[in-house]
């Protein structure tokens, strides 16, 4: 993706007047990503729903978040970044689902999950029978005060989608 584009309206350009689905699931974000998708005029014709799951019991209740996950790793993991964008995906039966989790801070932080990590997962739901089905993660700590690392994580993820999407042909 062009580094002048705008994630957002590249997403726009990609799915518009196609027939795939986005759908996405946050937990630091609170909704960012959702928003920053529908701030683009025709998001309509693709974007399904969003799910902001801030707690743990949110997380297991709307996505399927398993237990295990959440006890073993915490809600800021790579596991539970996993299952979130797959609940999204399959709970909304989108084609495509983007979610969020990390530490906006400016309180939360440990030496091991610092203030600004975060994780995002992006769900793909190819045809049955291709098994070509994903879930991709990535990692990333982000700079500065929580405004920053909330609206850093949302650029971020819908990033990781178009990318995704993008390399899916």
């Amino acid at each position: 993706m062009d580094e002048t584009t705008d994630p957002a309206e590249r997403l726009n350009e990609l799915l518009s007047g196609g027939d795939e689905t986005v759908a996405t699931a946050e937990s630091l974000t609170g909704g960012l990503v959702g928003s920053r998708v529908t701030d683009v005029p025709g998001a309509s014709g693709y974007f399904d729903r969003g799910f902001v799951t801030y707690t743990y019991d949110a997380k297991r209740e709307l996505l399927g978040v398993s237990r295990e996950s959440l006890d073993a790793h915490g809600a800021v993991s790579d596991p539970v970044v996993r299952e979130m964008a797959a609940g999204a995906r399959d709970r909304a039966d989108a084609d495509w689902a983007v979610a969020t989790t990390g530490i906006a801070g400016p309180t939360g932080g440990t030496g091991e999950k610092p203030v600004g990590l975060v994780y995002f997962g992006v769900a793909h739901a190819a045809p049955w029978g291709t098994e070509e089905s994903f879930v991709r993660t990535e990692r990333a700590v982000l700079d500065g005060d929580r405004d920053a690392v909330k609206r850093g994580a949302a650029e971020r993820a819908l990033d990781a989608l178009v990318r995704a999407i993008e390399n899916v042909d």
